[in-house]
């Protein structure tokens, strides 16, 4: 009996071992700054990262400046953005393509021109049932309707000189987001979306966009060459040290970031962690002998599992990737502390738009290394930059 006591004892020890070994292989990270942020949303079938990304961010400044917790519409930032985009795509010919995709600078363009409404005022899903968004159907529509327009060699009007075709576009628009509201009722006020917008003390001039590539001349600004940048808004070029370190300037000083960036790599997971390691050093550390692992898979390497060494890519290693098409514009977010893991290593805490979803229910832990080497483009207040490098800008 005791021998039998003895070994259940030793399978308890064995399996506790193996539980905390279990736990050790996972992330546990402990939180260094964080800045406020409003409600995890859910996009959905739906490519908008971009309002619900760009919102968040506004957001966030709203609490940053005291104004309070506000739910701000992204169907009001992204039915204004599809009526422009389509005028774009005709205009051209087709040439700028008409998408669901879209930018941060579409949101400050939208609030600036067409202002802001409350969430209650414009919900996603509302127009066939649902809590959520769906855009497949719209797409089919108005893709349709936007690429045979941009064919015609003329375009008919009615009686008042309108463009018909803006009508239909519009119309369908309406048929599955909902109609923009004129006029609504808000904590007891009446606003339109522009005296809205003016009574938060917003100002879409005070943000400015950052990116670092060397086919354009640092601390000048250009156009970034991605589809989804159809307004050909610009940003201002830093050498890759220097746009990381406005990423720490802003968080600490208190200020969140919209962050544009790649999430194809193998790094990103679904899990809620996006991480650049460095292969070759975890391959000494495993214990893998280089056969072995090459023939390995990218989920049997647990690269992204555990904390693992990273690679810092240089400014030519980001650049090769941009060119190749091995960084793309993929999917907007929003940045809002730093954090660690149990090996040391730092990590942006990251607001995501999936729901829920994910280990930490909608949050990601992204890598200073991965953000240094995947980041397409950032949107931050201009007072988050440091003042040497906005002196170097010209930004006051």
């Amino acid at each position: 009996m005791k021998k039998l006591l003895t070994i259940a004892a030793m399978g308890m020890f064995c399996i506790s071992g193996m539980a905390q070994e279990a736990k050790k292989e996972g992330f546990e990270f402990t939180v260094v700054k964080e800045n406020p942020i409003t409600s995890i949303k859910n996009q959905n079938r739906a490519g908008t990262c971009w309002s619900y990304s760009g919102l968040a961010f506004i957001e966030s400044e709203l609490l940053r400046m005291g104004k309070g917790e506000h739910d701000l519409a992204e169907m009001f930032i992204v039915h204004n953005t599809y009526l422009d985009r389509a005028d774009k795509a005709v205009r051209t010919h087709g040439d700028v393509s008409f998408s669901q995709g879209g930018s941060f600078y579409d949101v400050l363009y939208a609030m600036k021109h067409y202002g802001l409404v409350p969430e209650s005022e414009m919900r996603p899903g509302v127009m066939y049932g649902d809590t959520l968004s769906n855009h497949n159907e719209l797409s089919a529509v108005s893709d349709a309707v936007v690429a045979a327009i941009a064919r015609q060699k003329s375009l008919q009007k009615n009686a008042n000189n309108e463009l018909l075709w803006k009508k239909a576009v519009q119309a369908v628009h309406d048929i599955y987001l909902g109609a923009r509201p004129e006029s609504f009722t808000y904590n007891g006020k009446e606003y339109t979306p522009k005296s809205f917008y003016e009574s938060l003390g917003l100002n879409a001039d005070d943000y400015v966009s950052l990116t670092s590539y060397t086919h354009h001349p640092f601390y000048s600004s250009f156009v970034l060459e991605i589809q989804d940048n159809w307004r050909w808004a610009p940003s201002y070029n830093l050498p890759i040290d220097e746009l990381m370190e406005v990423f720490d300037n802003a968080i600490m000083k208190g200020y969140t970031i919209a962050w544009g960036s790649d999430v194809s790599e193998d790094g990103f997971s679904r899990n809620g962690v996006a991480v650049l390691p460095d292969a070759d050093k975890a391959q000494e550390l495993s214990g893998s002998d280089m056969a072995r692992w090459l023939k390995m898979k990218p989920e049997e390497k647990k690269l992204n599992t555990k904390p693992q060494p990273q690679k810092w890519a240089t400014q030519e290693e980001r650049q090769a990737a941009y060119d190749n098409f091995e960084t793309t514009d993929d999917h907007g977010m929003q940045i809002y502390g730093i954090a660690k893991d149990q090996a040391g290593n730092e990590y942006y805490m990251v607001k995501n738009s999936w729901g829920k979803s994910g280990t930490y229910e909608g949050i990601w832990y992204a890598s200073k290394a991965f953000a240094r080497y995947k980041t397409m483009n950032i949107v931050v207040h201009k007072d988050a930059l440091p003042k040497a490098i906005a002196k170097k800008l010209g930004i006051k």
